[in-house]
């Protein structure tokens, strides 16, 4: 017990809160600097550095041979980054997909995915691959001194902390990543755009984002889908570093189908597929009647969308699809990368090409002064050979009778160590004669590069004209057109429900006791249909099936449902209550169909009324609309239709016979309420309910009506309704003996919408 105490006293001791704290931030550190984040310099996370440093080391160049992509992997595992295969070779396959960047790094050879399903890439073992041409614009001056190296994990090996990139390829190529506290989503871009934007910055150092976004226009995906994304917003992006960037799939009209020829970054043709497919299915897109993929070797993409008939808008539908699939989408922006300080942060355009200038300017620096010492070194040992041409049988008799020639060279001919080494180290064939003139010449060419190389290094502008030649020449040999066109289009609009059910004329049947149900067609008779025991008809409205059907109950609240949703006529039915909560004592009176700007007058039976579009008793509330004001006692008399812009007369009439004729412009036009006077009834016979209102209908000129006393009516024209004609608000005159029992006013023939 006493030795394991005092093992345990020899550690140090900390608080759980202190030891927490430093474990996660140093943890945290960890993600940020050497996983998640790309490095502004060669614009690559630490597992791509070393694959594509580890490829280079196995001799896979561009014009080398295919290797299996197990070698590579197990290269960089072994030598530099010992995590997971299977995560190694994702990030290697990801940098040789050409829809996933927009200049891959590798030249894989084998299965490396499809867009349809990027990680549906074959096994290591089967796959070949090798270093792309544009790699070597990360790679060609790694051996010039330009980059530090690193010890590796186990501190056998170096590599090096960043690569000499000749390009700003944390723009071209982009990237993504997830650290603790912070994420980055880089957009790749167009190589000849940045590199003009670097030599605008480099010519002006002083330029504005606005003036870098003359040259770099947005984003360039490689995909071929269009930038829909205004010019302000890809300029306000640019200048805060963050935003979003709208991708939208180009089209094309093909004997009269739809032809999708390219899609967003990133969006798989098969998922696109399945959500068209799936609307379908919901009877969500009955304009559309088949859907095929043909895409191949010769078109990548090629997705054709076969509409029902001609007379479908494809403009319409192509807007529906972008509005609801990934047709279209948003790639989100955050321009989040570790700077040349070390340090992770968000930079706008401006800042990032500045800084990777600056590093660029100081790899540049190094690879020059690196040349120079090697020029210098170079024509210290040319003076010394030369010095052993020009006495070469003194330095073969001193190397022959000398048992240590090089002090004795050394002191001798007054040259240094390394001198005397090189000549030591001559072989009997370049003793010839004509080696003096080759030592001479190179010589000569060594001086003039040591004089072009100390210009350079003692003068900016030289420096400047250096990068800018080097930027030109790489953006000319690697550089191609944009793909992703920058288009100006309108937002795109999901159609209604309504505008995706078919158009079929229906008839919507209301009982006594509130079911519902929709009978096909206009010819339907409701009062012959079979109702439930104890129940009857009660209101019929015919529309069309792609409108919405409208409930009024009795205290003048207003319920809505689209047509097609309801059951058939060939059962009974269901109850709207199971649909909607009616206040208590409530009931459902009558049904409404038409268009929303359909006209209809509403009013109750204490003769107050106004004229509204059918789509103010729209609502989507289970518990309705409060549409109409119903006094205490009364309810709401049958809706009158407004059926043509010809109707100018009203005709209202009580239950006790009384009826008035007056111009229908003198009714307002309201969204809800309770209305004006439309018929005077004396306020005692109103309140006793002695007499109400009995009922309304809207007639044009020429037209009928029909007055109803229980099963006997009155058909009454332009002439007779003269007779009972006044201003709104009055009392109205008797109508003929028989029919002083009013119980409905309708017109002589029911105008049937077919619109």
């Amino acid at each position: 017990m006493t030795e394991i105490t005092r093992s345990f006293s020899d550690h140090e001791r900390l608080p759980l809160k202190d030891y927490a704290e430093r474990a996660y931030l140093d943890y945290s550190m960890y993600v940020v600097l050497d996983r998640a984040l790309p490095h502004v310099g060669d614009g690559l996370k630490p597992v791509q550095r070393r694959i594509v440093y580890a490829m280079s080391e196995l001799g896979l160049s561009a014009t080398s041979k295919h290797k299996k992509s197990a070698r590579t992997v197990g290269d960089v595992l072994g030598k530099f980054h010992p995590h997971g295969d299977s995560a190694c070779y994702e990030a290697m396959v990801l940098m040789a997909q050409p829809f996933s960047y927009r200049y891959p790094l590798i030249d894989g050879q084998g299965n490396f995915g499809s867009p349809d399903d990027p990680k549906s890439f074959a096994a290591m073992r089967y796959t070949e691959s090798r270093l792309a041409p544009y790699a070597r614009l990360l790679l060609s001056e790694l051996g010039m001194g330009t980059v530090d190296f690193q010890p590796n994990f186990d501190g056998t090996l170096k590599e090096p902390v960043l690569l000499p990139s000749r390009v700003p390829n944390v723009l071209l190529n982009g990237g993504t990543g997830i650290a603790v506290g912070m994420a980055t989503d880089i957009p790749p871009h167009n190589l000849r755009e940045v590199v003009s934007a670097c030599i605008r910055l480099l010519d002006e150092p002083k330029a504005t984002v606005a003036e870098l976004c003359e040259h770099v226009k947005g984003p360039d995906f490689p995909t071929e889908a269009e930038i829909i994304t205004p010019r302000e917003d890809l300029l306000a992006l640019y200048e805060t570093g963050h935003g979003s960037v709208k991708l939208r799939a180009v089209w094309e009209k093909q004997d009269g189908e739809i032809v999708v020829t390219a899609l967003p970054h990133q969006v798989s043709p098969a998922k696109v597929l399945e959500q068209i497919a799936g609307q379908m299915r919901a009877k969500k897109l009955p304009m559309v009647e088949d859907l095929r993929d043909e895409s191949d070797h010769e078109n990548p993409t090629r997705l054709v969308i076969v509409p029902r008939s001609n007379r479908v808008d494809l403009e319409q539908v192509m807007n529906h699809l972008f509005a609801t699939t990934d047709l279209e989408r948003n790639v989100r922006v955050n321009l989040n990368v570790i700077g040349t300080d070390g340090k992770p942060r968000v930079m706008d355009l401006r800042h990032l090409l500045k800084e990777w200038l600056s590093f660029r300017t100081a790899t540049v620096t190094r690879r020059l002064e690196h040349r120079l010492d090697q020029v210098v070194d170079r024509l210290h040992i040319l003076e010394g050979l030369l010095v052993a041409y020009l006495n070469i049988d003194e330095v073969i008799h001193i190397i022959r009778t000398e048992d240590e020639p090089k002090p004795v060279l050394m002191q001798r001919f007054g040259i240094t160590a390394t001198q005397a080494e090189a000549i030591l180290e001559l072989k009997l064939r370049h003793l010839a004669k004509l080696e003096e003139m080759k030592i001479r010449g190179e010589q000569d060419e060594l001086e003039k590069e040591r004089e072009e190389l100390e210009t350079i290094l003692g003068s900016k502008a030289r420096m400047k004209t250096l990068i800018k030649k080097e930027l030109t020449e790489d953006a000319e040999q690697y550089g191609d057109d944009r793909r992703s066109r920058l288009v100006t289009r309108e937002a795109a609009q999901a159609l209604k429900e309504e505008d995706l059910v078919a158009s079929e004329p229906c008839t919507v049947v209301l009982s006594q006791a509130g079911w519902v149900r929709a009978a096909k067609g206009h010819e339907i008779d409701p009062s012959t249909l079979a109702y439930k025991s104890g129940d009857e008809y009660r209101h019929a409205a015919r529309g069309r099936s792609n409108q919405q059907a409208v409930f009024l109950d009795s205290t003048g609240r207003a319920y809505a449902l689209p047509a097609h949703t309801l059951p058939s006529a060939r059962g009974l039915g269901e109850p709207l209550t199971s649909r909607f909560n009616l206040p208590d004592g409530a009931r459902f009176l009558y049904a409404l169909a038409g268009n929303p700007e359909q006209k209809i007058v509403l009013a109750s039976s204490f003769g107050y009324g106004f004229v509204t579009q059918m789509e103010h008793l729209h609502s989507r509330m289970k518990a309705g609309k409060a549409m109409l004001t119903v006094p205490a006692g009364g309810e709401p008399v049958m809706p009158a239709v407004i059926a043509s812009p010809e109707a100018d007369t009203l005709v209202c009439a009580t239950t006790d016979g009384y009826l008035l004729v007056f111009a229908l412009e003198e009714l307002p036009e309201l969204t809800k309420g309770k209305g004006n006077k439309m018929i005077q009834v004396p306020p005692k016979r109103l309140k006793s309910g002695e007499e109400r209102m009995a009922g309304m209908a809207v007639k044009a000129p020429g037209e009928e009506i029909l007055v109803w006393a229980g099963k006997r009516y009155l058909r009454m024209g332009d002439k007779d309704l003269e007779h009972y004609r006044a201003e709104r608000a009055k009392r109205g005159r008797k109508l003929p003996q028989g029919f002083r029992h009013v119980t409905l006013l309708e017109p002589a023939a029911p105008v049937i919408s077919e619109s």
